[in-house]
């Protein structure tokens, strides 16, 4: 990956960070660790490797993602203003009942999202149809799906994947946020769902280990998965729950609350403090054309900062 391209990325995810805490805080009420952990993901999806257009979010022919760690809507939503589906004021209505950005992603209300999700295992589902659909109209659009490590437990999940395989649904990639945490501690503790690679291998899925947070190997994955041919492929992205924030990081308790007004105050200015790091790295090779980038990504707020 380029330079240029990569501390442009870095900065959408420093971005999509300081939004979903942002949003969290606001509403006080969300799920702030599993949002910060997934955010490399969705910038590289969303603003590198997804063939999408934000102005038509409904074309028949774009790359579909579902998030099925639908809990994680902080992200998704900062992505998706910042990709240009929607005014990233509306982000200040998260959970708000005069708005509709509810906690879980709505795809009747919310330009950009593919599918309803929340109930955890049933998103992999609806992306196996969808995928499915894709194979029997012939199309050449993909399918992604997000889910949660903790979200492995659900039988859903495995009943999806020997039906992606039976169907050899090499246009769809799920990425497993491997950050070993959910609500009530430890994935290793509450039920074990280790080696996810030798289960998903024994489902007949191309498996690809990557560093959730290496926005460079997750290009590459996408890459990888994308050449396979005749089965899916899952990416077991190792992340860390809490990313960014020095409390919050490998801390279970991060899962579903808010912080409060001190709490933020300290997590608003190492976020803030990443997006200025990565600005100034993003304009070191030329600042005209850092802000070029920034503008057609639409990562520049309109006096010009960020």
């Amino acid at each position: 990956m380029e330079a240029r391209k990569l501390h442009t990325l870095e900065l959408a995810a420093a971005k999509i960070r300081s939004l979903a805490m942002d949003q969290v805080y606001t509403a006080a009420s969300g799920h702030i660790g599993g949002s910060l952990s997934v955010a490399d993901i969705l910038t590289v999806l969303y603003f590198d490797v997804m063939k999408v257009d934000p102005e038509n979010p409904q074309a028949p022919d774009r790359d579909r993602l579902v998030l099925s760690k639908g809990h994680t809507t902080p992200a998704l939503y900062a992505a998706l203003a910042l990709r240009g589906y929607f005014p990233k004021e509306e982000l200040k209505l998260f959970r708000s009942i005069r708005g509709h950005m509810s906690g879980h992603p709505d795809m009747v209300h919310v330009p950009g999202v593919d599918m309803s999700t929340g109930s955890l295992g049933q998103g992999i589902s609806a992306a196996v149809g969808m995928a499915l659909a894709g194979k029997i109209d012939r199309k050449d659009y993909r399918v992604y799906a997000v889910l949660g490590d903790g979200e492995i437990e659900e039988g859903q999940v495995w009943e999806a994947a020997m039906a992606a395989a039976k169907y050899r649904l090499d246009n769809l990639t799920a990425v497993v946020d491997v950050n070993g945490l959910q609500i009530d501690g430890s994935t290793a503790d509450v039920m074990p769902s280790e080696p996810l690679d030798k289960k998903f291998e024994a489902f007949n899925w191309n498996v690809i280990h990557v560093d959730g947070h290496d926005l460079a190997a997750l290009e590459d994955a996408f890459a990888q998965a994308a050449a396979c041919t005749g089965k899916p492929t899952v990416l077991l992205a190792g992340t860390v729950k809490g990313k960014g924030v020095s409390f919050m990081e490998n801390d279970a308790g991060w899962h579903g609350k808010a912080p409060n007004e001190e709490q933020y105050a300290v997590a608003r200015e190492e976020l803030r403090n990443r997006v200025r790091i990565c600005t100034d790295v993003a304009a070191v090779d030329s600042m005209d054309d850092a802000v070029e980038v920034l503008e057609e990504l639409g990562l520049m707020d309109e006096e010009g900062e960020n």
